[in-house]
């Protein structure tokens, strides 16, 4: 079935969409409700408690259920909850407010600040703020629902070497579509947006007491981040963006910049890859190295590579890649995966020798990552028509090889109802905090730089000649956690953008 003739496949499914979402589809976008309506909500009294969660315990925190509207246009009808954690600033006399904080995602669980960030601040910083730890509307303990039935892990594969692939990945993510919106409440599906996280982090801060809110975002927490500068700006304090994603090219266009940046961090890998070849068998040169990888997706896409039950192919290989890139400190662990995967290529099927390919594996062949889709899917429209896709992936195989089939697949947001609201648009003079490094395969450098325009009172630290996601890290660059600590302790923004390098003993 050519790719073209596959409108009347792809319009049933989109009817079966309608009949799940139902009258829910003709919901108009809301505009910021009444801050009257939501007075209860601002207000309302915290009921803390042990979070029992071993690492948030044994950091003396505290965990409460925040109520928020399910829908802010209609504040005074359903609601849910949102899960957040408290540890108490270190020095009372010396507390200035609140910090809170996302780990990325979108649909990623955030309520372990202590995890994400307690380590890299210092005891200056931590005697002045509460970290508040929160898991975004729909994740985790805030109201998270059940599964939606899969059949796979991950949404985001490539569609591999040839049209029936694609065509596979098509059916597949409209199937992925249709069951999230069949097994969940409609209802609450369309509300788990951006907007309206920004909007409960707000209450957030009037149920804590707050005039205003300090934030450290990562990632997709740099969009968060972002979209609240833009909706509340007068009670934006200290924000510190790492790894930022450019809010005018959230989510589609995100992940088809993946595509690029993807290839040139495995040159990266295989130029280190390349002065170990005594030990990995790659290849004497990056080129030699990258033939290798190119060879292997094309043997996974002839016959599959059996590991631990999972079927490693021209779908999945690309992706376990992507991960493993995202930071040079793994370079020795996608190593030691391309190794053992290529081994296994051609032969009966095998059991992984490492823990880490064992973890992949079980994530993809058992986990559900559908949080990603019913946030990602909600906030910001797809191209709706195969045929586009199609082409991007086409287009890009020239010059990526390897990932360019991935970062221009369909996805299930292809087949999701349109948002109820648009995309914010982010223009604002809000002081922020950008840290960034330069070869970040997952939020690319020009994203950092497009974020900095729009925010035009921000100021960026640039992480020059490092491959890695997510820079405000123990042991990675004291002049860039320096940076990041002056400005949350004394509210002190450099004078101007700032060049940091990795520490010398990297």
């Amino acid at each position: 079935m050519p790719v073209r003739r596959m409108a009347l496949l792809v319009n049933l499914f989109r009817l079966a969409v309608v009949v799940a979402t139902g009258a829910v589809l003709v919901t108009g976008a809301g505009s910021d409700a009444d801050p009257s309506g939501l007075a209860r909500f601002h207000h309302q009294r915290l009921a803390w408690k042990p979070c029992g969660i071993d690492d948030l315990d044994a950091a003396g925190a505290e965990c409460a259920d925040v109520l928020v509207p399910l829908d802010y246009t209609k504040p005074h009808d359903r609601t849910m909850t949102v899960a957040i954690s408290r540890i108490t600033a270190g020095n009372s006399a010396q507390r200035r407010g609140v910090l809170v904080s996302n780990p990325g995602g979108p649909g990623a669980e955030g309520l372990d600040s202590v995890g994400l960030i307690g380590d890299v601040l210092t005891p200056e910083v931590l005697a002045r703020y509460d970290l508040i730890g929160m898991d975004p509307r729909g994740v985790g303990r805030s109201d998270r629902g059940g599964r939606c039935g899969w059949p796979v892990g991950e949404m985001i594969r490539s569609s591999g070497h040839g049209p029936s692939g694609f065509r596979h990945d098509t059916v597949e993510s409209a199937g992925m579509a249709v069951t999230c919106l069949n097994t969940g409440d409609p209802a609450v599906l369309r509300q788990l947006t951006t907007r309206n996280t920004a909007r409960d982090m707000d209450v957030v801060r009037g149920a804590l007491g707050e005039r205003t809110l300090n934030y450290y975002g990562v990632s997709y927490g740099t969009y968060l981040g972002a979209v609240y500068t833009q909706m509340f700006p007068a009670r934006s304090d200290r924000m510190v963006f790492d790894s930022s994603i450019d809010p005018d090219r959230y989510w589609e266009a995100m992940v088809q910049d993946w595509g690029p940046a993807d290839e040139a961090a495995l040159d990266d890998w295989a130029g280190w890859a390349a002065s170990r070849d005594d030990v990995y068998h790659f290849g004497a040169t990056p080129a030699q190295v990258r033939t290798t990888v190119e060879d292997l997706l094309r043997t996974a896409g002839r016959q599959p590579i059996v590991i631990d039950d999972f079927l490693i192919d021209d779908h999945w290989l690309p992706f376990i890649l992507h991960n493993y890139l995202s930071n040079f400190r793994s370079n020795a662990a996608l190593a030691d995966l391309v190794r053992e995967v290529a081994d296994d290529a051609g032969r009966p099927p095998a059991t992984a020798r490492t823990p880490r390919l064992a973890a992949v594996l079980e994530a993809l062949r058992t986990g559900e990552n559908s949080a990603l889709a019913q946030i990602a899917c909600a906030d910001a429209p797809a191209p709706a028509e195969p045929e586009w896709y199609w082409h991007n992936i086409e287009a890009a195989r020239t010059t990526q090889p390897i990932f360019g089939a991935m970062a221009n697949n369909i996805q299930p947001c292809a087949f999701w109802p349109r948002p109820v609201e648009t995309p914010t648009r982010v223009r604002n003079s809000v002081p922020v905090l950008l840290v960034q490094s330069t070869g970040d395969p997952r939020t690319p450098y020009p994203h950092a730089l497009a974020l900095h325009r729009a925010l035009s009172g921000s100021r960026l630290v640039t992480l020059r000649n490092i491959r890695i996601h997510m820079t405000f890290r123990t042991d990675l660059s004291a002049c860039l956690n320096g940076t990041v600590n002056t400005y949350l302790g004394a509210g002190v923004l450099p004078a101007g953008d700032r060049t940091c390098d990795v520490n010398a003993t990297m």
